[in-house]
């Protein structure tokens, strides 16, 4: 059984008045008069045939039918408000702040290549970008989005991938492998330099960790114990590309300097994929078209990637 359409406006101007428990403040908020909201409900009593209120010079109360019809239809105009509310935001051009709590390494290699590009697309938007190592609480932070690697998302989190699967790639320049040689297996890493990186939140060292290629329950985990240890990922990957030594860096960070040549990947069969970049968000209820907006371009972007 369908509803008659004719009702709708009706009931529309009911819930306003019930909740309100006031013509007068009703017909404040809507901006019509009094005597005409006061027809409009006249005339949805007069179609459903009962009393939805008592009325009195000094007080209105909802009849027991009445209450009945508000506690129902209520919910629902709510739901319609949210939908109209949601679509007019999809047809708007996106504006206002986009806090981004970010990594450095993620900031580096998916945002700030790409910033021209989405603002120049949606000037109506500004970005504040907090670059932050830890796993930050973005709620708590403030911030309306984060980016981390999917490994260490929070399950209640809302996370959309914004790269393919990625891996852990061990490189070097040509001149180094040159000079030491190329190592076959994790084992021969002991006879290379290879720079250490030291997480900044923990300060620990970054092991190296490798599964065989012919048994995936096999592990080896490798201690870099170089000439240098960083905290910082570009100034590691600088120092790769001139010759100091081995780094281990994720391989969506080192594309261009694997096309140009600069550096060298070895060691690819024992490195193996696992889930990249991850955008989250705290909900997907009612999401800001701001964010949509930055989340439809990264996995445009993602896409390119292949």
């Amino acid at each position: 059984m369908s509803i008659n359409p004719a009702l709708l406006p009706g009931l529309a101007w009911f819930v306003h008045i019930a909740r309100h428990r006031s013509f007068t403040k009703a017909a404040t908020e809507m901006e019509i008069s009094r005597a005409a909201l006061s027809q409009h409900l006249k005339g949805l009593e007069q179609q459903l045939n009962v009393r939805l209120l008592h009325r009195t010079t000094r007080d209105m109360s909802l009849t027991e039918e009445g209450r009945r019809l508000f506690e129902a239809v209520a919910p629902a105009l709510k739901m319609i408000d949210t939908a109209v509310a949601e679509l007019s935001e999809v047809t708007s051009a996106p504006t206002g702040l986009i806090r981004v709590n970010s990594s450095r390494i993620a900031a580096r290699t998916l945002l700030e290549p790409h910033l021209g590009e989405f603002l120049s697309r949606y000037p109506g938007l500004r970005l504040e970008l907090v670059l932050n190592d830890g796993f930050a609480n973005i709620i708590a932070d403030g911030a309306d989005v984060g980016v981390r690697l999917g490994e260490s998302l929070d399950e209640h989190m809302v996370a959309v991938p914004i790269t393919p699967r990625i891996e852990m790639a061990i490189v070097g320049s040509p001149a180094y492998f040159k000079r030491h040689g190329i190592p076959q297996t994790p084992a021969d890493l002991v006879q290379h330099n290879c720079l250490a990186y030291r997480f900044t939140s923990s300060g620990t060292l970054d092991r190296w960790a490798f599964t065989s290629p012919e048994d995936e329950t096999i592990t080896q985990v490798f201690e870099p114990r170089g000439s240098v240890v960083f905290n910082d990922d570009e100034s590691m990957l600088k120092a790769a590309v001139q010759g100091v030594g081995l780094i281990k860096y994720l391989d969506v960070c080192v594309r261009e300097q694997l096309a140009s040549g600069e550096l060298v990947r070895v060691l690819q069969p024992w490195c193996q994929s696992f889930p990249g970049f991850y955008l989250y968000a705290p909900t997907r209820a009612q999401m800001p078209a701001k964010v949509r907006a930055l989340i439809d371009f990264l996995v445009e972007k993602r896409e390119a990637m292949g």
